[in-house]
């Protein structure tokens, strides 16, 4: 059995997408997936499985989701291994104790590439934003008190973009690696 990590995005937001953790974890279950976990209320899910292929594991989950809770979800899939593989890559700015600065991985929903996000985005504001690609994933880092002044931010949740990524914070991505 390998260890996955499902993230999907965009669920229990503002009372949208509604979608409670113990009916999911049992889902999750009811797919033949074992030692389930889930973390906070935004859809973090730690599960092992006999399948390999997380293309195939985050087209089940959202067929799942869409047959029991009736809403579309995007879903990225990533090993244990390939979390750690990432994490392992972090750059030396990416998650320090710095409580001046937010630290963000976002992941990458298929068939979207870094590339992609980074034409529709655009390049981070100096001196106030820092992102670096690996493997489906970026690293963003930026000012807490200044958020509001970077490119980023208010572009990770348009309309154009927004779907096309899922985002979590360095914490909760070390806390679930973990799980």
């Amino acid at each position: 059995m390998i260890r996955q990590i499902a993230f999907l995005r965009g669920i229990n937001i503002s009372g949208k997408n509604r979608v409670p953790m113990a009916e999911l974890k049992a889902c999750f279950e009811g797919l033949g997936f074992a030692d389930v976990r889930t973390y906070l209320n935004s859809g973090n899910i730690a599960f092992s499985s006999g399948q390999d292929d997380e293309d195939i594991l985050a087209g089940q989950i959202e067929q799942m989701i869409k047959e029991k809770f009736g809403i579309a979800v995007p879903v990225f899939v990533i090993s244990r291994e390939g979390l750690e593989d990432v994490l392992r890559h972090a750059p030396g700015w990416w998650g320090t104790e710095n409580k001046a600065v937010y630290d963000n991985l976002i992941f990458i929903l298929k068939p979207a590439t870094f590339s992609e996000v980074f034409h529709e985005i655009g390049a981070p504001k100096d001196g106030l934003e820092q992102i670096q690609d690996y493997r489906g994933t970026v690293f963003w880092s930026f000012s807490r008190k200044d958020y509001q002044k970077t490119n980023w931010w208010s572009k990770t949740a348009g309309a154009n973009i927004g779907g096309k990524l899922t985002i979590r914070t360095a914490g909760t991505v070390r806390k679930i690696c973990g799980m």
